[in-house]
């Protein structure tokens, strides 16, 4: 016999709807293709193979469980069946936005912040460059990787959103999901919503918008905070994160009153706001 909160797990497990996913995102959306399984290695994998094959700017690939799912730096990312929103995106922007590549997981973390908002989320917010924390915890990770950056540009966009992991499957202690937030709901409707806001966010993105900046800086929680950086080298740098540059880099003001543009570099924050 399960309890309700175990009954209500399992029901939010279900496999996604293809049929439903591929009506809203393809037939009636601005999707090209959907790839869909109900399990794989990693869909990020499953998209650079499908890139080689010549599959057609905004492909699709989602999965109801990826057993070698990669964060940044390589770190796994996995969870049990049903529990995440996993999904890749193929993008194939123009050669002229080929200096911009580096603001894409900008856009991608703001497009993650709008789907927030529609869902009612209050306290979430960005640290820089793309991680989502609602009440200070990490609910999604966001890895892009060019899969060509020759005569025909691609990049392949994996997220993985926490949504229905419960504390014992947390797999960091400064994780969280929706359902630990109080917030329920279905992966499929999650999806739909998700990809509409990253079609938008992206297609503002390849039109060289700068409006979508200004929306990131708007929800971006590093700004005003007292930071610690690891830049590359395993240098440390400490000040207070005072900007977002037009490149999407994070400017840090240092106890010496001296500015910093960052283009890398792993952000602590040392006070909540």
């Amino acid at each position: 016999m399960t309890n309700d909160s175990t009954a209500s797990t399992l029901h939010a497990r279900r496999p996604l709807d293809e049929d439903r996913l591929h009506a809203a995102l393809v037939e009636q959306g601005p999707y090209a293709r959907l790839d869909y399984s109900t399990s794989t290695g990693s869909t990020n994998a499953d998209l650079l193979d499908a890139d080689r094959e010549g599959a057609p700017d905004w492909t699709v690939a989602t999965t109801d469980y990826q057993d070698s799912g990669r964060g940044r730096l390589g770190r796994p990312w996995t969870a049990p069946p049903g529990s995440q929103a996993i999904f890749s995106l193929l993008f194939r922007p123009d050669r002229s936005h080929l200096e911009h590549l580096g603001t894409i997981p900008l856009a991608c973390g703001l497009a993650l912040m709008d789907t927030l908002e529609e869902l009612g989320v209050t306290d979430a917010g960005l640290k820089w460059p793309n991680d989502v924390l609602v009440n200070g915890g990490k609910l999604c990770g966001i890895l892009v990787e060019a899969a060509s950056l020759d005569s025909d540009p691609a990049v392949v966009i994996g997220i993985g959103v926490n949504l229905n992991l419960t504390g014992q499957e947390l797999p960091v202690a400064h994780a969280t999901s929706l359902a630990l937030e109080g917030i329920p709901v279905d992966r499929t409707d999650f999806l739909i919503k998700v990809l509409g806001h990253l079609h938008r966010r992206l297609s503002d993105w390849e039109r060289g918008e700068k409006v979508w900046l200004d929306d990131y800086r708007a929800v971006c929680s590093s700004l005003g905070q007292d930071v610690r950086v690891i830049l590359p080298g395993e240098r440390e740098l400490l000040g207070v994160a005072v900007g977002i540059a037009e490149g999407g880099q994070l400017i840090v003001r240092d106890g010496d009153n001296e500015t910093h543009t960052l283009n890398a570099g792993e952000v602590t924050h040392l006070r909540l706001q």
